[in-house]
This record gives structure tokens, C-alpha cells and sequence, in this order.
């Protein structure tokens, strides 16, 4: 498909349309691509450098660019490898690093992480004296942070960590820490790491936290009371004034009997919380699966006990966020069960994790539930290549992703070429396979379509060449790699770009 991202009513020039098409053009060589790097086609640089794969003499020309704008648009490329981003984490502009920190933009659900070194680089930045980047260290750390390009296994190696930053940094995971690590973390040589550790250790000791607990509502309380261990008088004090009710119901901390008083809290939010908890008691737990609120009872019924803290996270991260996070205490056997149970979300919690083996993942292909074969082919390398087609068909949001997805069908699409969703007929106008060129969709009312089906490179020279005249057209007739190269250079010195 010829690039879609821009709306179809934006004013582009004749001009513009047929620079973006030759940055799309995957047949354009190097010494093409190139020549679009200079600022008389500024016009194609986010194509160029942000939507495409490069070869490597491109990406060296991007990475020395002057313009900060090209050196950006590469950071945030999501088909670049991160060794080649990552070599922007000593641009001189902090814009270009904090896109970096930044990452890919997020229609892409596998983000792959930055090398380690990358990471630390980012992390232990300072800001140089006389600093005037537009964003400071810790701002670009904040954006790594939420990237979500720092992998589970780096942060668990932080609280060893030679750098005293980083190991201070390590102090997050202090929950997760073992005692020995914690001990070493707080009686640390470097005196900022001590006293990392000696906070994050003071949020275990419940008497600190009610000590240094906010009395106001803010996200510093609530933080507090949703994870850390609680003294009985903050308990009794958030109950009797109908406060954080939520938080507490949470908290693995809460008391046994504060929890059965939570699950029959007016309020079905806080009783959904409570339902997630693994610590319940099996006279608790059928209660809360007789709840009038149907969506306590669903939640209620998913897992039976026993169940542990890390399960109730991932089957939460499933249905809140529709993604399931690595964690290191969920193991195979435990996937496998997930994949064989009678409730969708735990199949569909297991059709996520592209870990999972093969003998397991071939039921799930025929799975009964829609979201449990889409979770399948959104997440694991062996769904296969109808599935991700499907998958495309009923999850329009999900679109953009899967276009990067090297098992989603490009060919014997020529059913599609009616479809009522555009997007859809896009796709089957890209099909280098059908069994006639693509013509009457260069007619298609929607621009998109339009855009793909002038790329087929199924279409003749005759009717290709006019094309690149026609406003209507000339992106996608740009794109098309049925276009010579001496074509493309030409095209290049009529739009007055230097060879």
C-alpha cells in the first residue's frame, strides 16, 4: 500500500504528492533516496526517514543530517533497528534525543527495546552547565520511562549495577527485591543510592507510610495506599471516612477482614477490585461470583483459587489494557493451563504471549472466541497468515500495526476489491498478484484507494506514466516500483531537487 498516514484532505501540492511517493517508492535505490535528503524535498523526509526500512547507506546520510527534523524522524522509525536509532543518544539537540527516549509511535505493539548501553546513556545523562536543549536529562528520562523500551530484564539487573544511578534507579523495583539485594542497596558506598534505598524501604515499614502519608487526595496518597503495606488506623480511617476505597482494595497489604468488608462496598468498582485479589478466601470468592454487578461476577469467575498476585496482574492487564506484560513469576505450565481453559480471557491471555508452543497455539486458531484468535494473530510469529488477515478485517485500530506483520496476506486478495472499508480495498489494490491490473479503483472515491492502486506495479507504463500528472494520483504513481530509476531521477530533476 502506498503511504496512508496523511489525511485526504490535506492541500498537498502536485509538487509535495510526488516527493512523498518516491520516499515511499520501495524499488527507489540509494543514490534516489538520497538525493531526497537534500531541503528541496523537505516534503518526503517523514516518509523517508519515519515510515520505511532504509539501507544502510541511507541511514549512515539520516544520522549526519544537519537538519535536527530528518535526524527525529529516524528516531521514532519503527522498522529501523534499535542499534541504529539508538546511535542518535549523543545528538547534540535534546529534541532529537528525547524522541529517541521517546521510541516508535505506539500503533506498533512490539516495541523492541534500545541496547543496554543506549539505555544507561539516557539514564545517567546531566544536564551540561549553560544547557539550552529544549528538554532537560530528567525529561528525557521520564520519556524513556514511559517508552516502553527499557526490557524487564535490564531493570532487574539495575540494583547491581556499577553506576551509582542506575542502581538508585534499581531502588524502584525495591518490592520485587530479594533481602540480600536490599541490604547491599542500603548500605550502599554512594550516599544518593542509600538514600534511594532508605526511602523506597521506609514505603515497607507501615508506620513511615502513615507518617509520611498525605492528607489530601493526590496520586502520591493514592499510590501509597494501593501498594504499600498499611498500619490498621490508616485502614480504619480510609473506611470510615469513605475514602480510597479502591486503593485498599487493591493493596495486597489490606487486612483479611477490611477486604471482606470491601466486597460488599456500595460501590461495584471497588467490589470488581476486590474480585482480582489473589489472597480471597473461597467463601469470599463465591460470593463475589453471585454479585448482582455482572461485571464483578465475570471477574470473579475467570480463575479459581489458588491463584497468585502475578496471575491476577496479567489476567488485569488483559482485560483493562488488552495486553499482557512478561513477568518473570508466570511460568509455562501456567500459560499452558491458560491456554486449555474454558474462559476466553485466560485463552486470550495466553494467545499473548508469542512464547507460547506450537501444539498450543494450533487450537487457538480455531478458537470460538473472535478475541482470543485476533489476540493470537496480533501477538504470536505463528498465527497464521488467514488469521492475521481476519485480524485485519475486524480490527480496523489495529491496522496500522499489522501492515508491518510479514505474515499478513498481500496476495489472493481479489475478493477484497469490493470490500466496503476502504482500507480494505486498499489492500487488495496493492496485490501484485490479481489477475488484472487494478484500473477501476484509480476511479475508488476514497483517496487511500486511489494511492494503492496507482502503486501496483501490476500497471503498464501507459497508463502509469499520466498518472504522475494527475493530483489525484501522483503519490501513489510515485510509489510504484514498476517506475525505472532513470524515471525516478527524472522525475527528481523536474521537481528541481540537486543530483
Amino acid at each position: 500500500m502506498a503511504s496512508s498516514s496523511r489525511p485526504d484532505s490535506a492541500p498537498d501540492s502536485l509538487q509535495e504528492q510526488r516527493l512523498r511517493g518516491i520516499a515511499a517508492n520501495p524499488a527507489a535505490p540509494p543514490d534516489v533516496l538520497l538525493r531526497l535528503l537534500d531541503p528541496a524535498a523537505r516534503a518526503a523526509w517523514t516518509t523517508l526517514c519515519e515510515e520505511r526500512d532504509l539501507p544502510p547507506k541511507v541511514v549512515e546520510a539520516v544520522l549526519a543530517h544537519p537538519e535536527h527534523t530528518v535526524r527525529r524522524a529516524f528516531a521514532r522509525n519503527p522498522h529501523a533497528d534499535p542499534a541504529q536509532r539508538g546511535r542518535l543518544v549523543h545528538d547534540p539537540d535534546g529534541r532529537v534525543r528525547g524522541t529517541l527516549a521517546g521510541g516508535p509511535r505506539r500503533t506498533h505493539h512490539r516495541i523492541r527495546p534500545l541496547p543496554d548501553e543506549v539505555l544507561e546513556t539516557l539514564l545517567t545523562a546531566v544536564d551540561r552547565p549553560g544547557n539550552n536543549d529544549w528538554l532537560t536529562a530528567g525529561e528525557i528520562a521520564q520519556e524513556l520511562e514511559s517508552s516502553r523500551q527499557i526490557p524487564l530484564s535490564f531493570r532487574l539487573r539495575l540494583p547491581e549495577h556499577p553506576h551509582p544511578v542506575l542502581r538508585a534507579r534499581g531502588t524502584d523495583q525495591w518490592k520485587h527485591l530479594t533481602p540480600g539485594q536490599r541490604e547491599a542497596l542500603l548500605s550502599d558506598p554512594d550516599p544518593g543510592v542509600r538514600e534511594a534505598a532508605a526511602r523506597a524501604h521506609r514505603y515497607l515499614d507501615p508506620e513511615a507510610m502513615e507518617a509520611d502519608l498525605p492528607e489530601q487526595d493526590c496520586h502520591a496518597r493514592a499510590v501509597l495506599l494501593t501498594n504499600y503495606p498499611v498500619t490498621r488506623a490508616v485502614v480504619e480511617a480510609c473506611l470510615a471516612a469513605g475514602r480510597n476505597h479502591w486503593g485498599l482494595a487493591h493493596n495486597p497489604h489490606t487486612p483479611a477482614d477490611a477486604v471482606a468488608r470491601l466486597a460488599r462496598d456500595p460501590d461495584p468498582e471497588v467490589r470488581n477490585r476486590v474480585a482480582t485479589r489473589a489472597d480471597l478466601t473461597p467463601a469470599l470468592l463465591a460470593e463475589l461470583a453471585e454479585d448482582p454487578d455482572e461485571t464483578v461476577r465475570s471477574r470473579a469467575r475467570i480463575q479459581p483459587l489458588p491463584r497468585t498476585w502475578a496471575q491476577c496482574r496479567a489476567i488485569d492487564a488483559v482485560i483493562d489494557w488488552d495486553t499482557a506484560y512478561p513477568d518473570p513469576e508466570l511460568d509455562a505450565d501456567w500459560y499452558a493451563a491458560c491456554a486449555r481453559s474454558e474462559h476466553p480471557v485466560l485463552r486470550r491471555l495466553a494467545a499473548m504471549n508469542p512464547r507460547l508452543p506450537r501444539e498450543l497455539v494450533e487450537p487457538l486458531t480455531a478458537d470460538p472466541d473472535p478475541d482470543v484468535r485476533h489476540a493470537l494473530a496480533l501477538h504470536h510469529p505463528l498465527a497464521p497468515p488467514a488469521l492475521v488477515l481476519d485480524a485485519f478485517l475486524s480490527r480496523p485500530r489495529e491496522r496500522p500495526y499489522l501492515l508491518t506483520l510479514p505474515d499478513l496476506p498481500r496476495t489472493g486478495l481479489g475478493h477484497l476489491l469490493g470490500h466496503e472499508d476502504p482500507e480494505v480495498r486498499a489492500l487488495a489494490a496493492a496485490d501484485v498478484a490479481l489477475d488484472e491490473p487494478p484500473v477501476r479503483l484509480l476511479s475508488d472515491p476514497e483517496a487511500l484507494v486511489r494511492r494503492a492502486a496507482a502503486a501496483n506495479p501490476l500497471l503498464p507504463l501507459a497508463v502509469l506514466l499520466p498518472l504522475l500528472e494527475d493530483p489525484e494520483h501522483a503519490e501513489g504513481a510515485a510509489a510504484n516500483p514498476g517506475l525505472p530509476a532513470a524515471r525516478l531521477h527524472e522525475l527528481l530533476d523536474l521537481l528541481g531537487v540537486p543530483g
